[in-house]
């Protein structure tokens, strides 16, 4: 039956209440009016009194309340929920398709069934058919069905006429067009009267029946969709409990092997735990294989033992300083509590002791300012190889010798100096290399006897600053180029101890290399090595064009 149209006003809402005017029907669960009358606000809202409240934060969403609980997981969870998800989606594309090429298969079977019970149908059954169609059939009248299938003819205006022991399936569009004689054949599902899902098959039929116009009609033949959907419904729960159990199962092999997976690492961390909490970097990890983990525990333990190094050295470094400036400190407050009390107790000094206690001093000062130099050198963070810095630059290396050379010779006004300088550029910072060249000529000037000469040559990039002084035992030289150490003979000499460290440092930060030995004849030579060439790249000054 079909329904009647609405037209005018609105039927009453729920509980008879009557339609709010211009036909909008009252809000169930809506407010009442304010007191006094008050209408609410155009869109429902009631008027707000007063200052609002600030509006709530606005709730994060679902993907990022997913994403905040996955990162919160420890890593072998989220290891092993990644490796079910794998896993549960291989298995369940893996089982829908098997599920829809089974579907297919079936439903391919059940339309050559259908095709080959089309062409058994008898036409005896047909004309009994259409007779009932036409006319009716008496009470005791039955059919005789040559198939269990349902068999309906399909007239060209979409009547269907079926035996009355099948239900009726109503003729759809593409049905109608195989009575018209427009297609050969259709097939397709859809449902009966009863709702019941069918398989239908329609061609037409080229017997002598037509409809009460004469035209031609078709015939259908039916099958219930069971004989596929049954079998798939089961194959949908088996293939349902595999993927279930795989999925657990891969859940519980990922968890396993993620624990498998991650002991090393949770043996490392906690090895860093316990450096953290002790600061013992004696520390060590054993190392099995040659895997990443492998790999992470030999870097581990080489951090460890550098660490435990880089201490060590810092420790030293302190400890060597502090001896090194206790000597010049005490020698300086001793001077300098002469002088005051000197001053408090009103006798003065001779002017001659006097002068040389402030000598003394102002000697003491500078010896401490240039041991704060050294220490500052030498804690200057080592750039990340050689030619590598904010200041680096191609320096004339014959140039700095130059200049270096005029400053030793105000320091040792009575020794000879004679220079033999071949031009060389290398790339470092220049104040570094300054400094190295100086440090080599005033060590050649501190051991010079007086009136003794000091020669430099500087050829193929080798600098050699030679000395005519008492030399270095063998015994020391490997020791020389270490912090504050200072041979037995030299500690009535100024100095810190830091001059040739300096140089080593500097040295190899040019990618070069700094060296002592005893020279022919007596003195010592110093040999500087470093890499470079004897022309300036073009883009310096008399480089070319």
């Amino acid at each position: 039956m079909n329904d009647a149209p609405v037209t005018g006003a609105a039927a009453p809402g729920p509980g008879g209440e009557a339609p709010a005017p211009g036909g909008q029907a009252p809000v169930p669960g809506g407010e009442a009016p304010a007191p006094g009358g008050t209408a609410p606000a155009s869109g429902g809202t009631a008027p707000v009194h007063g200052t609002a409240a600030p509006p709530p934060p606005p709730r994060p969403g679902l993907r990022q309340r997913i994403a905040h609980r996955y990162r919160r997981l420890p890593l072998r969870s989220r290891l092993a929920l990644l490796t079910a998800v794998a896993v549960a989606f291989a298995v369940a594309a893996s089982a829908a398709a098997c599920w829809v090429v089974t579907r297919d298969r079936l439903t391919e079977q059940l339309d050559a069934t259908l095709s080959q019970q089309a062409k058994e149908i008898r036409a005896e059954y047909v004309q009994a058919l259409g007779a009932k169609c036409n006319s009716p059939l008496p009470e005791n009248a039955r059919l005789q069905l040559p198939t269990p299938y349902t068999i309906q003819i399909v007239t060209a205006d979409g009547t269907v006429c079926t035996s009355w022991e099948k239900i009726r399936i109503p003729a759809q569009g593409s049905d109608v067009q195989v009575a018209r004689g427009q297609t050969d054949e259709t097939t397709h599902t859809t449902r009966g009267a009863d709702g019941k899902e069918m398989r239908v098959l329609t061609r037409p039929y080229h017997g002598p029946l037509t409809d009460a116009l004469g035209n031609q009609v078709a015939l259908s033949i039916a099958s219930p969709m069971s004989t596929v959907t049954d079998p798939l419904n089961q194959l949908a729960l088996v293939l349902l409990a595999v993927t279930g159990i795989g999925v657990l199962g891969a859940a519980t092999a990922g968890l396993w092997v993620a624990r498998a997976g991650l002991k090393p690492v949770d043996r490392l961390t906690g090895a860093v735990e316990h450096v953290a909490r002790t600061q013992d970097l004696t520390l060590r990890i054993p190392t099995e294989g040659e895997d990443e983990i492998a790999r992470l525990s030999r870097s581990f333990n080489s951090m460890t033992a550098a660490l435990a190094a880089s201490r060590d050295l810092q420790r030293q470094l302190i400890a060597d300083a502090g001896h090194e400036l206790r000597t010049p400190l005490t020698s300086l407050r001793t001077n300098i509590d002469l002088l005051v009390r000197s001053e408090q107790s009103g006798r003065d000094l001779p002017a001659a002791d006097k002068q040389a206690l402030l000598a003394s001093v102002k000697a003491q000062m500078g010896e401490l300012a240039a041991l704060i130099g050294d220490l500052q050198e030498l804690s200057r963070t080592p750039e990340a190889g050689p030619g590598h810095g904010a200041g680096v630059g191609v320096v004339a290396l014959h140039e700095a010798v130059a200049a270096a050379l005029e400053r030793a010779r105000l320091r040792g006004p009575s020794l000879t100096f004679t220079a033999d300088l071949e031009p060389w550029y290398v790339r470092g910072e220049p104040a570094a290399l300054e400094r190295a060249v100086v440090n080599l000529l005033d060590n050649a000037v501190k051991f010079s006897p007086a009136g003794g000469a000091v020669e430099v040559r500087l050829a193929g990039g080798e600098l050699a600053v030679r000395d005519h002084g008492p030399g270095i035992p063998a015994a020391e030289l490997p020791h020389v180029f270490e912090r504050f150490w200072r041979s037995p003979s030299a500690r009535s000499l100024p100095g810190s101890g830091l001059g040739l460290s300096i140089v080593a440092r500097t040295a190899e930060q040019a990618g070069g290399g700094v060296r002592l030995r005893a020279a022919p004849g007596g003195g010592t030579e110093a040999l500087l090595t470093l890499p470079g060439a004897s022309t300036p790249p073009p883009d310096l000054p008399g480089g070319g064009a």
